[in-house]
């Protein structure tokens, strides 16, 4: 992923045509070599907006509780970066099944780029600031990145969709199970922990 060789000039043309359901994306995207180190730094943009959004929510709910430079630390900046790379084990794992249990998937990369660019919706999450939606603004970015995912691996993978969607939701439950985990690791007054967006969240009745 050389700089020299990344291609940055298309991410708002791709994001563009993600918006208007333009799924032919997903193939321009597998097939550009370039735009693998382009796809993962929106793949962190995403995570840091998850985060801000998490953090705001803090902000925004009580001035008196304070901890607003922690949990900027423990949610915003570690949380993020933690979630980038949970996110390249779910790819892994995806890539993983569908290569030894299910048949071909093309490369690492190509899913790399076409699973980066469906995981956008997880951004929505930086609306988790709005206290009386956080959970369902936090539900639908993760449930279209689910989506979409499932979408860009069926645009990589020559295999059936049932096995693209166990391998997809493997990969997923994994990263779901990682990110709460992480949410209960170094709590702020028992709220959340080391996770950005709803994953920040402990919901520990």
């Amino acid at each position: 992923m050389s700089l020299q060789n990344a291609n940055f000039q298309n991410v708002g043309s791709w994001l563009s045509r993600l918006a208007r359901l333009d799924l032919s994306v997903f193939d321009d995207v597998r097939d550009d070599e370039t735009a693998t180190l382009p796809v993962v730094l929106i793949v962190v943009v995403t995570s840091f907006l998850s985060g801000l959004g998490s953090w705001l929510w803090w902000v925004f709910q009580d001035p008196l509780i304070g901890k607003k430079g922690e949990v900027f630390v423990k949610s915003f900046f570690l949380g993020s970066l933690f979630q980038v790379g949970v996110w390249f084990l779910w790819v892994y794992i995806t890539y993983t099944l569908l290569a030894r249990s299910f048949g071909t998937v093309g490369t690492v990369k190509q899913l790399v780029r076409t699973m980066g660019l469906g995981f956008v919706p997880v951004a929505l999450s930086f609306l988790v600031f709005i206290s009386v939606l956080t959970i369902p603004f936090g539900v639908i970015s993760l449930g279209g990145a689910l989506l979409l995912t499932n979408i860009a691996i069926l645009r990589t993978a020559s295999t059936r969709l049932e096995q693209i969607t166990m391998a997809n939701y493997a990969g997923f439950a994994v990263f779901a199970i990682i990110m709460g985990i992480l949410a209960n690791v170094a709590q702020v007054v028992e709220f959340g922990g080391l996770a950005p967006g709803l994953f920040f969240f402990v919901l520990d009745f």
